[in-house]
């Protein structure tokens, strides 16, 4: 008979595994058993739980991007300025929890699979979506809309390129220093538009 209340810790134990697993390997090409193995449960309970490997990378991404939603949330509640706004943006996609050498290459290896599968590049899109909407709540304070708009893409375009960037290096992720090249590009955009 199963344990009452083990499927949610279970569930999550085999998603922190994956990530564990693809950030290891830097690539999705990972089994059900090493993953099984990772979260100290057996291959047939990770079956039983998500189906087929898919399933499981699928709600592994979700689970990321829950867990940044949440976070983003959070940081904007806070924000008491546009400005502030766009900051916390920054803040939170390079934050311990979300720039770690495990959850980078897991965005990485997410990346290249959703060209293939359109199930994960339709949350890609989701966290574009989002990424580019929190950005321009703060930025349309602080820009006119068209300006706003290139700006955030710009940002977008620069936060993923240092996800990018960061999975071809070893060692500890520098998060500050990813901050900082954002946060002079916006004061730079900014700068310009004040003076003119």
């Amino acid at each position: 008979m199963p344990k009452v209340g083990m499927e949610p810790l279970r569930r999550k134990a085999l998603i922190d595994a994956t990530i564990s697993a693809i950030g290891e390997r830097g690539s999705l090409d990972v089994t059900m058993s090493e993953i099984a193995g990772r979260a100290g449960v057996s291959s047939a309970l990770a079956h039983h739980y998500f189906g087929a490997k898919d399933e499981l990378l699928f709600a592994t991404m979700r689970h990321i991007l829950a867990e940044l939603a949440i976070d983003m949330r959070r940081a904007l509640q806070s924000a008491k300025s546009p400005r502030e706004r766009v900051s916390a943006v920054v803040a939170v996609n390079f934050s311990d929890i979300q720039f770690q050498a495990e959850t980078i290459a897991a965005w990485l290896a997410f990346y290249v699979e959703a060209q293939k599968s359109s199930a994960l590049r339709r949350l890609l899109k989701i966290y574009a979506r989002r990424l580019h909407s929190n950005l321009m709540s703060g930025l349309t304070g602080i820009l006119p809309r068209a300006e706003a708009d290139r700006a955030a893409e710009a940002t977008a375009a620069m936060i993923d390129g240092l996800y990018i960037r960061r999975a071809l290096k070893d060692g500890v992720p520098n998060a500050a220093t990813a901050i900082a090249l954002v946060e002079d590009y916006l004061e730079t955009k900014l700068g310009e538009r004040q003076k003119q």
